[in-house]
């Protein structure tokens, strides 16, 4: 039995993972799609360095595009194997896959435009809205910490690790010649307390552990001083300057977090009288599959509950959808909260947000999550004096900040807490995986320190026997 590591290799995109079993089985673990790469981006998600007719089955551990993003275009090349996730994951992917696939499309027209004015070839996008659909007929939904058979000589386990809705570690049990072997994939761990999500779960003990790294070398200040800190920009910015706060982020996710908070906040009679409008119809889909789901959200959502029927709304907050309303916004000159996708603002309607508000000293832009070091949040985060979005430089004038308690993931401390589960003496080898190459070599410190041994940082393109 073998492992290739395709993507998510030194980096913290484009997951894929590709087993191939003693009798040629091929079982790719997450099927990610690359982001924030530049214009390296469109070559490295075509590049499958795989045949998509021959994957039998697709691990999904969660839905972020970045995990799940070309399954669409995997099954568009020949793939019709079995995706299978947990069944909150599958109904996110239903909604996250269709609006992957209608950006593309999008993105890919104006593109076109610019490109026959210049007398090239039209380029196809990497798969369409269409392809994303018809790939959901592939996808089987299984509950937490139930085994599902998926042949005789393999089994899969989700357990779940409170990065997302639906998230979960993958526990593989596969049989050959008597044998068998236990390889753990846990994708991306969630911090051990979440606003609405059930914490981390211990997984069973494996003897391969592929365990993500994202925040290697960084800590996160406590869960309570994010929700101070949000607290605390909405006044300064909306009450003392007038202006707008503008929130990039993730529609799946630290949206649904951000919105519960401030609803406790609009509960609890703190929230400044200003509109706080949800600008991202994926993000508004989303909200609904989350009220779907409240059977795996936590006890203190369901608390709230009891007095509040609907955790993720309130009297001043509005989701929009039509891209006519999206622009009105931009004519609003009232103080009030933006919130919208995508969180590394690389696309989607925050850039045409960011170009309308960011020249202006009054407003904020708040970011709430990770954001890759070559994307546009990174350059914004990183200082510069001036971004260009849409091809117009832009000079930075409205105040940045930055709130990483409300990332998803787990730091350093939190991932190694959530990998202890695990006897050491048992795991032959750990892979550290979604990550950059410097948060690895700190994180593989810090495993060390706790017991972990033979500790690998694959390259992209590396395949180990097992």
């Amino acid at each position: 039995m073998k492992i290739k590591f395709i993507g998510a290799a030194r980096e913290v995109t484009g997951s894929k993972h590709l087993l191939t079993t003693g009798s040629g089985k091929k079982i790719l673990l997450d099927c990610g799609m690359f982001q924030g790469k530049g214009l390296d981006t469109d070559a490295l998600n075509r590049n499958l360095m795989f045949n998509p007719a021959e994957i039998d089955h697709v691990i999904l551990t969660h839905a972020h595009i970045d995990h799940s993003g070309l399954i669409p275009y995997i099954y568009r090349m020949g793939f019709r194997g079995s995706v299978i996730c947990t069944s909150a994951t599958r109904d996110l992917c239903a909604i996250m896959l269709a609006d992957s696939g209608h950006i593309q499309e999008g993105d890919v027209k104006w593109f076109n435009k610019r490109r026959v004015a210049k007398g090239l070839t039209p380029v196809e996008p990497i798969y369409k809205e269409t392809d994303a659909r018809a790939c959901m007929e592939l996808f089987i939904g299984v509950a937490y910490d139930r085994k599902f058979r998926i042949d005789d000589k393999i089994k899969v386990k989700f357990t779940n690790t409170g990065h997302m809705l639906g998230s979960g570690t993958a526990t593989l049990e596969i049989t050959e010649n008597g044998k068998t072997t236990r390889i753990a994939y846990t994708g991306d761990i969630g911090r051990p307390v979440s606003r609405i999500l059930r914490s981390p779960e211990p997984f069973p003990q494996c003897d391969y552990l592929i365990t993500e790294s994202t925040y290697g070398n960084r800590l996160h200040p406590p869960l309570q001083e994010a929700e101070t800190e949000l607290l605390r920009v909405i006044r300064e910015t909306c009450v003392d300057r007038g202006g707008k706060v503008i929130i990039p982020s993730f529609a799946i996710g630290r949206t649904q977090e951000v919105v519960y908070a401030l609803n406790n906040f609009f509960n609890q009679g703190l929230l400044p009288r200003v509109n706080i409008y949800v600008d991202s119809p994926l993000a508004v889909n989303a909200t609904d599959i989350f009220r779907l789901h409240t059977d795996i959200l936590n006890a203190d959502v369901a608390q709230v509950m009891l007095t509040d029927p609907d955790p993720f709304g309130f009297n001043s907050l509005y989701y929009i959808k039509s891209p006519e309303d999206s622009k009105r916004l931009n004519a609003n000159k009232k103080p009030c909260v933006i919130i919208s996708a995508s969180g590394m603002m690389e696309a989607g309607r925050i850039k045409h947000h960011l170009a309308n508000n960011i020249e202006n000293p009054n407003n904020t832009i708040l970011a709430v999550g990770y954001c890759g070091p070559r994307t546009l949040g990174a350059r914004i985060l990183d200082g510069a004096d001036e971004v260009s979005i849409f091809g117009v430089r832009h000079p930075v004038k409205a105040k940045i900040e930055r709130i990483e308690a409300f990332s998803g993931h787990g730091d350093y401390n939190e991932m190694a807490d959530y990998v202890g589960c695990q006897d050491t003496s048992q795991i032959q080898k750990v892979f550290l995986v979604h990550g950059e190459y410097d948060a690895q070599l700190a994180y593989k410190t810090t495993l060390e320190s706790r017991g972990f041994h033979n500790i690998g940082i694959p390259e992209a393109g590396e395949e180990t026997e097992l």
